[in-house]
């Protein structure tokens, strides 16, 4: 790959005639322009085959849909990049689009992770649990699961039938006599010896059948099993093998659309209304349907169905693993680009496909489906959105409905693990991939001074963004900020800003009113009387509303910090001893204390623990002499 910028021609030219200029140094390379308006912000980013007939096609002074004209109109110059192949232009493109989020290209807000369920190997009775993140632990993972409770739902069922521990390791060592999902008949017992180290391992292994597929035959040996055992008369264990049936067989309802013919694929459907799109994406995985999510691209300004498929597919599967099989609702235009670009990240052949009849076509059916009725309660809700922000500038004062509120707030114990959370809403409701905690750090604040842990977080959040963006060219300023407090607060939240040299955020404290009463609520504005709404006013409710959710947010990340600094040790700050070499100390140690005590032969004793590390250890807890 080579740079090929084009020298920038034509300074007084934009739109049509400024692309004109550029045609004459360009050829018929693969690579990827970028437009940019006279502010030198990138509108868009494309890719070509062969830039001079891409490039072409915006130089022609008609013919363009309304978007692609306006884009046209707003340019002043160009960048180019040529590639050695096409693939390489389309890999080049994602990451500059996912880089530079340009105006008119489609964009997918997306940052969550797909959990996965895994059989855990790092122990002789392995434990089945949910997974999120790094595959980094040994064991075998299955999965994507589409949320958290999909993958709940599907472990619950699994503990009924299969009788796997979930419990830690930790745990599981301690245990004296069996807890109480021995008792509801959700595990076999292994902690105390209630099952052989053999017998459970071929639980595991029906676990693992079903989760690849293979239930028929664990249903057909555990009706064996059940016959066998009423024909010896063993009543309770034929019994108990008849509860483990019927939860296999509720997992397979519960699963909802098994398709046969199709074992691992990713559904994916797409439906456009009113300038809005969303994309359903259903996981089969093993024969099952393992649930389904719903994303909302941003259409860059009106793009077409294949563009906005396109895209999804590329900014979707940038860091996520694409399965052998991709079913679409729509044809995209470089089918075999996006499907060497998949296979190359994937390390194995991917197939896209766009079904017309049978099951396939069915399940695409049935994602559209979806689609169309998610974007339909979407677009109703955006509607009821847009009204509450249209009433809450009416009551606050302000030039237009807001497109960020920040909401914030505190939260601590006398003082201790004090933290500090920031939540964003606007047109699309909760924005919680903007929501942001801070550690209160002050060492010299008095604890539960919450007006000094709001001046950190302030200035911190501040600071950061006049660092960033001092122009306010990106939508992370605030339009609008929510304090819980009266005016006292609000005064001082108002000098912060003025010290930051910030003005011009508005700024509106909610304070309880004198019953301290949900629905009596007092709202605050910096050197104005406090007013009221009135009790059954929709935009109360939603104020109520984002201020519970600030403190839902607050107290969730002060308990993640409490919580983490309860577990705690002095394991923690010794170098080299990460996350599974502590478990093994602490294992085969049973406290932080006793290994401290420890000599060097006794901990090289512990699996994992080299030599170097065991005198690293030694060393750490005896450097006083």
């Amino acid at each position: 790959m080579h740079d090929g910028n084009a020298e920038k021609t034509g300074e007084q030219l934009t739109g049509h005639a400024l692309i004109q200029s550029y045609l004459r140094g360009l050829d018929g390379s693969p690579g990827v322009y970028r437009m940019l308006n006279a502010s030198n912000e990138v509108l868009y980013v494309g890719k070509a085959r062969n830039l001079k007939a891409r490039v072409s096609n915006y130089a022609r002074p008609s013919g363009h849909s309304a978007r692609i004209a306006r884009m046209i109109g707003e340019t002043a110059s160009m960048m180019f990049l040529t590639t050695r192949t096409e693939t390489e232009a389309l890999l080049l493109e994602q990451n500059l689009i996912k880089q530079l989020k340009p105006r008119y290209n489609v964009l997918l807000r997306d940052d969550k992770s797909f959990p996965n369920i895994l059989v855990s190997r790092e122990h002789r009775f392995p434990q089945i649990k949910k997974h999120r993140g790094a595959k980094r632990e040994k064991g075998d993972y299955y999965g994507p699961f589409a949320s958290a409770g999909a993958v709940n739902r599907t472990l619950n069922q699994l503990q009924k039938v299969f009788l796997l521990r979930n419990c830690s390791d930790a745990m599981f060592e301690s245990r004296t006599r069996p807890c109480l999902l021995y008792q509801i008949k959700r595990c076999a017992g292994p902690c105390v010896g209630l099952i052989s180290e053999e017998d459970y391992a071929a639980l595991v292994s029906d676990a693992e059948r079903f989760l690849e597929g293979r239930s028929t035959k664990v249903q057909s040996r555990l009706a064996a099993e059940m016959q066998a055992a009423s024909e010896a008369m063993e009543f309770e264990r034929a019994a108990a093998l008849r509860d483990r049936i019927r939860a296999l067989t509720q997992v397979q309802e519960v699963q909802g659309i098994n398709p046969r013919g199709v074992a691992e694929a990713d559904v994916v459907a797409l439906h456009m209304e009113g300038g809005q799109a969303c994309v359903q994406v259903f996981f089969i995985r093993a024969n099952q349907n393992w649930g389904n999510r719903d994303y909302y691209p941003k259409t860059g300004s009106g793009a077409e169905e294949a563009e906005v498929l396109e895209a999804f597919l590329g900014q979707f599967y940038d860091d996520k693993e694409p399965p052998r099989l991709i079913l679409l609702s729509h044809p995209i235009e470089d089918a075999d680009l996006m499907t060497g670009l998949l296979s190359d990240r994937a390390g194995r052949k991917v197939e896209l496909a766009v079904p017309l009849r049978g099951e396939k076509a069915e399940l695409v059916a049935n994602a559209a489906r979806n689609a169309r009725e998610s974007l339909a309660r979407k677009m109703s809700e955006s509607a009821t959105q847009a009204k509450l922000l249209n009433g809450l500038a009416d009551a606050f004062g302000l030039d237009a409905p807001p497109r960020r509120i920040e909401v914030y707030d505190n939260s601590h114990i006398q003082g201790a693990n004090a933290v500090g959370g920031m939540i964003v809403a606007g047109p699309e409701g909760f924005e919680k991939s903007q929501y942001r905690k801070f550690n209160i750090r002050g060492e010299d604040l008095t604890p539960g001074d919450d007006f000094g842990m709001m001046r950190e977080v302030l200035t911190r959040r501040f600071q950061r963004l006049l660092k960033e963006d001092p122009d306010r060219h990106t939508p992370a300023w605030p339009d609008l900020l929510l304090i819980d407090g009266g005016a006292g607060q609000v005064s001082a939240v108002a000098g912060i800003l003025a010290e930051l040299g910030v003005e011009d955020v508005p700024i509106v404290g909610v304070a309880k009113g004198i019953d301290r009463d949900a629905g009596k609520e007092e709202f605050h504005r910096p050197g104005e009387a406090p007013f009221a709404l009135r009790h059954n006013d929709p935009v109360l409710y939603f104020i109520q509303r984002l201020r519970d959710e600030a403190h839902r947010w607050a107290i969730g990340a002060h308990r993640a910090k409490r919580a983490k600094a309860v577990g705690a040790t002095p394991l923690d700050e010794v170098p080299g001893i990460g996350a599974a070499r502590k478990r093994a100390l602490l294992q085969h140690f049973g406290s932080a204390k006793a290994v401290s005590r420890a000599g060097v032969e006794d901990l090289k004793a512990v699996e994992g623990i080299s030599e170097t590390i065991a005198q690293s250890v030694y060393d750490f807890f005896h450097a006083g002499g």
